[in-house]
């Protein structure tokens, strides 16, 4: 059993300085509402709702923590995974999308606990000017990120391919960067990126 699998949800928090005191590592989830994130972390997870978005696509504003128990110490956290708000819902007004903005901002600069971040992108959609915008936030940091081009089934297995190459060209001054096809309903890269963010939380672990 993959050791996200044990993941529960912990707290919810609109600020920054909310969150509890970072203690050990952080996965977090980032991308433009209705990438597919929450259904991401749910498969990832293997729970049907651990994670949900708002029937309104873009009203979900709150840092949702999933801890990953210690098998060992009780009462204790191997890590988190950590879904952040969804970004770009046009029909949101320019205050709200700057609110979380802010958020997002200071979550990516500034949480020292953070160990890698999962980018997730449509891949009929390519990274966008948004999604710039948040790599401005991550690059200065040298944070590793995984790329997940969602919902890949709708490509055909070549279109994939030049798709991922697209997107680690566009994303190339992150650094460490790796890119893979997802697809939560055909599993398309789930093994590859189970095993990625358990080696962030936990290298050191076997589940």
């Amino acid at each position: 059993m993959s050791l996200l699998h044990r993941a529960r949800f912990t707290v919810s928090a609109a600020r920054l300085e909310q969150l509890p005191a970072p203690t050990t590592s952080e996965v977090c989830f980032v991308g433009r509402s209705n990438c597919g994130k929450s259904t991401a972390i749910n498969v990832l997870t293997n729970q049907r709702r651990l994670a949900f978005s708002s029937k309104t696509p873009g009203r979900t504003r709150l840092i949702n923590l999933f801890g990953i128990p210690d098998p060992v110490e009780e009462g204790a956290w191997l890590g988190f995974l950590v879904d952040l708000p969804g970004y770009g819902y046009a029909a949101i007004n320019q205050e709200a999308r700057d609110e979380w903005a802010e958020v997002l901002g200071d979550y990516l600069s500034e949480r020292t606990a953070l160990a890698g971040i999962v980018l997730l992108v449509d891949i009929r959609r390519g990274v966008t000017d948004l999604d710039r915008r948040l790599i401005n936030w991550i690059a200065p940091r040298n944070i590793p990120v995984l790329a997940l081009l969602t919902k890949a089934d709708k490509f055909p297995y070549g279109q994939r391919i030049r798709a991922v190459a697209k997107v680690r060209k566009d994303l190339a001054d992150i650094g460490a960067l790796t890119a893979l096809p997802f697809s939560a309903t055909e599993r398309i890269g789930l093994e590859e990126a189970t095993l990625h963010i358990e080696n962030w939380i936990s290298p050191k672990v076997v589940p």
